[in-house]
């Protein structure tokens, strides 16, 4: 059956969907709590949710009386125009809370803060460039080379600090217990895991809730694997995925359909700049590619519409597409399926790939 055809049978009230999900991650915190005998991974969750939720309630006004309105592509469905004006860089309020609950797991971690400064910086990067779509009213801030340069500049800077501080590995841990061996590889690998990341869930940020519900369940399903290593685990960085994803829990209170507030820039660069960090300093790069897989169809599916449009262009100037438009989400939603149905989705898929994750964990 088609998928869109699936989606249809999806429930339609986004308040009660948001709680099913926090639910499940909830419950699959529990279970490895009380697997593991100790509060590591629920309880960040909540106290993660709880403040992000309190603090992005009481923000969202404050962003309005900015006049911090989103700005809408005209080359988008016809039927988001409609959001246009809706308070966006609401990463201001979400990613910060996140990381400070995170950094309270282990306070004095080093390891924790440096995710935190790499997901502030990220932060920032985002923050320009969501400031300068608004002052000029368009849907375009930084060029994309300037953007991708302060990226990379700012991933090297903590791959150099990793390196020093004897934190990134050079060996890739990949399923059945096989390693590859990386060397010096681990550092161009290291940053196109940034870049990669970062610009895949800034491209899944186009539904109300789609980014902020999938990065709940990739932040829990990088926490699970790192508790269920035993020995070969890491409780701290287990944590702090934890929070993240309650973080990112809490903001669905205003961004579940219809957002009152969108995550913008600022928000989803710093969502996947911390999903890398996480990923690199706990050698799980391997679990992050399966359970970000919604993150990178999203990205793929940009790059195979680019690529086959201009491989097909005639002299009209005209080329064919793979997709009815990319992001993928787009996609779906052209297909007939409805914005809700689609993020569902999406989310389910991540759910399951969570899944995958776990029973693959290296």
């Amino acid at each position: 059956m088609a998928f869109t055809q699936l989606l249809v049978r999806l429930p339609g009230n986004s308040r009660r969907i948001a709680a099913l999900l926090a639910l499940v991650l909830l419950v699959f915190c529990g279970l490895s709590d009380w697997w593991g005998q100790a509060l590591q991974l629920s309880l960040p969750l909540l106290v993660g949710a709880l403040v992000s939720g309190a603090l992005v309630s009481w923000g969202v006004p404050r962003l309005r009386a900015l006049k911090l309105g989103q700005v809408i592509r005209k080359e988008g469905p016809q039927s988001h125009q409609g959001k246009a004006g809706t308070p966006t860089m609401g990463g201001l309020l979400v990613v910060p809370a996140g990381l400070i609950v995170g950094s309270l797991v282990a306070p004095g971690d080093g390891r924790l803060l440096a995710v935190a400064a790499i997901s502030l910086s990220y932060l920032a990067i985002g923050g320009i460039d969501d400031w300068r779509s608004l002052t000029r009213r368009t849907n375009k801030g930084l060029s994309p080379r300037g953007k991708l340069l302060l990226q990379g500049l700012t991933a090297a800077a903590f791959l150099a600090w990793a390196y020093w501080q004897q934190q990134l590995g050079s060996d890739l841990a990949l399923p059945l217990g096989w390693v590859l061996p990386l060397g010096l590889l681990i550092w161009p690998l290291g940053l196109f895991v940034f870049l990669a990341e970062s610009n895949a869930t800034n491209l899944t940020d186009g539904l109300d809730g789609l980014a902020a519900g999938c990065g709940a369940v990739v932040f829990t399903g990088l926490g699970l694997q790192l508790m269920l290593r035993g020995h070969d685990g890491d409780p701290a960085l287990a944590g702090f995925c934890a929070a993240m994803a309650g973080a990112w829990l809490g903001f669905l209170v205003q961004n579940r359909h219809p957002a009152k507030v969108f995550m913008g820039d600022t928000g989803s660069l710093a969502m996947g700049a911390c999903l890398a960090a996480v990923a690199l300093l706990s050698n799980s790069l391997w679990p992050l590619l399966v359970m970000g897989g919604v993150f990178l169809a999203e990205s793929l599916s940009v790059i195979l519409q680019v690529w086959v449009f201009k491989a097909t262009k005639g002299a009209d100037g005209q080329g064919r597409r793979l997709f009815r438009m990319a992001p993928l989400h787009h996609h779906f939603e052209l297909g007939g399926a409805s914005e809700q149905q689609v993020v569902v989705g999406l989310w389910a898929c991540s759910l399951l790939l969570v899944l995958v994750g776990l029973v693959l964990v290296p």
